[in-house]
């Protein structure tokens, strides 16, 4: 909101584990009146109670929601890029299985180009080169230093 002066009309786009991050957003997302995509690999799906709650607040607030496997699909015309952890607490032993599943899954200049030429870049920290290269991380478009900052006033 702070970026771009509102949410209404945004495509936001999820890469990566259909995690609690990722369930937050899915909640929120549409009655902000934004559109949301995902593309999570197979077996890594958000929880299918959150997915139809998502689904009908799409439907009840006239917005899109993709679901997908494919990162360039749901990166097609996004605002914003995000993503999160592919192995949180309580996950280390499924590192070498996780990284596998997620191989094609990390956030590069080339899924950006699917993206609307406004894009940016979320993911709530901390990082691993394995879910964002660094010239996105880095980059003008990243906005993960004020995200980080903005979540300090909220907390």
């Amino acid at each position: 909101q702070e970026h771009y002066g509102g949410l209404n009309g945004l495509t936001i786009t999820w890469i990566g584990d259909g995690n609690n991050v990722l369930h937050s957003i899915m909640t929120s997302a549409a009655k902000l009146g934004m559109h949301l995509c995902i593309a999570t690999p197979k077996g890594f799906e958000p929880d299918l109670r959150i997915t139809k709650i998502t689904e009908q607040y799409s439907k009840e607030y006239g917005t899109k929601l993709l679901l997908t496997t494919d990162p360039l699909e749901a990166a097609a015309g996004a605002n914003v890029l995000i993503t999160d952890t592919w192995i949180s607490m309580g996950q280390e032993e499924e590192k070498k299985e996780r990284l596998k599943a997620f191989q094609g899954y990390q956030i590069t200049m080339q899924t950006a180009k699917s993206a609307a030429s406004n894009w940016t870049f979320l993911h709530c920290l901390p990082r691993k080169p394995e879910e964002v290269d660094d010239e996105v991380f880095y980059s003008p478009q990243s906005l993960v230093f004020q995200e980080a900052e903005n979540r300090k006033w909220t907390i």
